[in-house]
């Protein structure tokens, strides 16, 4: 292991999904076997003007929700990945600003980003979401694609 590389984190992108619980699992593992810490991070995607409008003024308390929401989404997603053995080298982050956006920027830093692979829905039933389309196209560093399947494993 080159130590440029040992140094740099697995970071993972949580929404509280159960595609998140996949990925954490995967990213956990990945972390652990490149001797690695693993870094959560979770977006609250919110038009920029409400952002501002919200974070230049006295209302801070709308936002410490948002934060405390998404936190529990986290907490949520990393009970069902981990049953009770979570990591010991980990770090949770919530991040304001667009998923995709947050995570390729996050990504210059990391060895891997590891994200789940939303989908199947909607019009042509497409095998890939908008933020994990936008990582595996625009990360700094190699992407993992994590579908609910992976649970099935």
């Amino acid at each position: 292991m080159n130590a440029e590389t040992g140094a740099k984190p697995v970071i993972v992108g949580v929404d509280g999904s159960e595609y998140s619980s996949a990925a954490l699992r995967y990213a956990g593992t990945l972390a652990a076997r490149l001797g690695t810490r693993l870094e959560v991070i979770s977006c609250v995607g919110m038009p920029d003007y409400l952002v501002m409008s919200r974070l230049e003024g006295a209302d801070r308390q709308f936002t410490a929700r948002l934060e405390d929401a998404a936190g529990r989404l986290v907490e949520d997603a990393l009970g069902r990945a981990f049953s009770g053995d979570r990591p010991e080298n980990i770090d949770v982050t919530i991040k304001f600003g667009p998923p995709a956006k947050v995570l390729v920027e996050e990504s210059r830093r990391a060895q891997m980003l590891v994200v789940g692979r939303h989908g199947e829905g909607g019009l042509l039933k497409a095998a890939m979401g908008s933020v994990s389309k936008a990582c595996a196209a625009h990360s700094n560093c190699p992407v993992l694609l994590v579908g609910q399947e992976a649970d099935a494993v």
